[in-house]
């Protein structure tokens, strides 16, 4: 099973930083000869990158630049033809709903690193992005704005530049520029945790059923052909402790359980402990790692009651956290608060 850092992703989204960073004098070729990417493999039209790359391209594109809006102003730039055969086949697609079925199925092609769930109800139409890949922080909040943003770009244009009214709520603290999301007309945007995990985008149902203007059947099949032809190639979920961990780290706030953690890949609570027993962990020792880091962190940098951090942690009374504390810590609560 490969590490979820071998995953190889797309290098033309990252090239296109480019045009958010040239306007302020920040070259993205310098920036990734600068962590050992050659300037000609990112302009490679077809390049496929390894994601450890792209985290310290990222990384460094974010520093050098000192901006925080990078995934939101790429995400604007990325039109539906941005993602290559996978843009075309949508294109080509009878009406906004079958793209979004083709667009979902074929995902792991735009972004490997994530998958998209398309969800009909009577009332709404959801598509729901969430990391299949172990990332950093910052990497993290910088592909869910990216992939929020180029939803927002992508339907606009099937829409043919009359975008529905839209909520997009994203698993994160309302960002440095969080003033900027209110300039996205008819999108009502929320962030935080509460709904779920991921990047989630919602407008009405009923509008799935609005025709594409260059729908061919013929292209279509073409489309369909090739990306089932090239999807078999591209790796998924690998490591999936590192994901699992990532994902609490993420949430915080009441921990999701096993059979959730599993609902979220698609499979069986079961399954997934053999996977993580294949990796020679499992999900009571991540979660329980996971749940002392977030503790010691709160304790050390937040104000937090010792009870307040318990009940945030999912304990029921404050006695259990303080004894799962001392036997991972060697001290109370209290004391580790004090030394920090």
């Amino acid at each position: 099973m490969a590490k979820s850092k071998d995953v190889r992703v797309p290098a033309r989204y990252y090239l296109r930083l480019d045009e958010v960073l040239r306007p302020q004098g920040v070259d993205i070729l310098s920036i990734a000869s600068s962590v050992g990417l050659s300037p000609e493999k990112l302009q490679e039209p077809d390049a496929l990158l390894p994601f450890s790359t792209v985290e310290r391209l990222v990384s460094a594109a974010l520093k050098e630049s000192g901006r925080t809006d990078l995934g939101l102003e790429l995400g604007k730039l990325l039109s539906v033809s941005a993602h290559s055969i996978v843009g075309f086949g949508m294109l080509s697609c009878a009406n906004v709903g079958q793209a979004i079925r083709f667009v979902s199925r074929y995902f792991r092609l735009v972004m490997p690193t994530f998958q998209l769930r398309d969800t009909l109800t009577p009332e709404h139409a959801e598509l729901h992005f969430t990391p299949t890949t172990a990332m950093g922080h910052e990497c993290l909040l910088f592909h869910l704005e990216l992939i929020g943003s180029a939803a927002l770009r992508n339907l606009h244009e099937m829409f043919a530049g009359a975008r529905p009214p839209c909520r997009l709520q994203i698993s994160m603290l309302p960002p440095p520029h969080v003033a900027r999301y209110s300039e996205l007309k008819d999108v009502r945007t929320s962030f935080g945790s509460e709904w779920g995990f991921g990047t989630r985008l919602r407008f009405a149902a009923s509008l799935t059923a609005h025709p594409l203007m260059m729908f061919d059947p013929n292209s279509f099949k073409v489309a369909d052909e090739r990306c089932r032809a090239l999807v078999d190639q591209v790796v998924g979920v690998r490591q999936f402790g590192e994901w699992i961990a990532m994902t609490l780290r993420e949430v915080g706030d009441g921990l999701p359980t096993l059979p959730e953690i599993a609902g979220m890949l698609n499979m069986s609570a079961r399954s997934l402990n053999r996977y993580l027993e294949r990796e020679g962990t499992s999900f009571r020792e991540i979660a329980g790692r996971v749940n002392h880091e977030l503790a010691c962190e709160r304790l050390a940098t937040t104000d937090m009651s010792v009870t307040e951090i318990a009940y945030s942690l999912g304990f029921n009374d404050t006695s259990n956290f303080t004894r799962a504390f001392r036997s991972r810590e060697g001290c109370s609560p209290g004391v580790y608060r004090a030394r920090a």
